[in-house]
């Protein structure tokens, strides 16, 4: 009987937190947005990312003209009770362009209620890095290549002891920078626009 509980209230869960999900990625009785219309508004989201980055990380923006492509993700939302899921849509730049789009998504299980949005800024600092993102049919942190959350230092400056691996991120809430996030398990795919 505790099973069948636990299965009924596991599933409905995961039912809410696709709904949630579905919600903030769909349209009610309005055409789809084109292709072009999602392009801007990810290439709007991530140009005042980095720029709200800039801001408020010292040392972010020579980190980021270093780096071999720079992935960034300006709205990661976040929705869940008990099972929750991410998803968000985002453009990889290489030498200050666009090269292509992305979507990142994740399953989460524990403790959570309700919904938060992030951004997330991914700095491919090896050309090796990049070309094994750009090359395959699917990456996912953790497994395809490990990612180092950059730490900010007490004078507010990028940790340049920490800011070494191939693959780095800065994670920005509403609050500010968030140093205790675990990338892992993270999926990013390649959008079709």
């Amino acid at each position: 009987m505790q099973k069948r509980t636990f299965l009924l209230r596991a599933t409905a869960a995961m039912a809410f937190a696709g709904f949630a999900l579905g919600g903030c990625t769909t349209t009610t009785g309005a055409a789809k947005p084109s292709s072009a219309a999602v392009k801007t508004e990810i290439e709007q989201g991530a140009y005042t990312t980095l720029e709200r980055l800039y801001k408020e990380v010292k040392g972010s923006r020579e980190l980021v003209h270093k780096a071999n492509g720079v992935l960034v993700f300006p709205n990661v939302v976040a929705a869940g009770l008990v099972v929750g899921g991410e998803y968000g849509k985002g453009v990889l730049r290489t030498g200050g362009q666009t090269a292509d789009y992305y979507s990142v998504a994740s399953l989460s299980v524990g403790f959570q209620a309700g919904a938060q949005s992030k951004a997330v800024v991914l700095l491919f600092m090896s050309r090796e890095a990049l070309d094994k993102f750009r090359n395959g049919k699917g990456w996912t942190a953790g497994v395809d290549g490990s990612v180092a959350l950059i730490k900010v230092g007490a004078n507010g400056e990028v940790d340049t002891s920490t800011a070494n691996n191939p693959i780095q991120a800065f994670v920005l809430t509403n609050a500010g920078l968030m140093a205790n996030l675990n990338l892992e398990g993270t999926k990013i795919s390649k959008l079709d626009l």
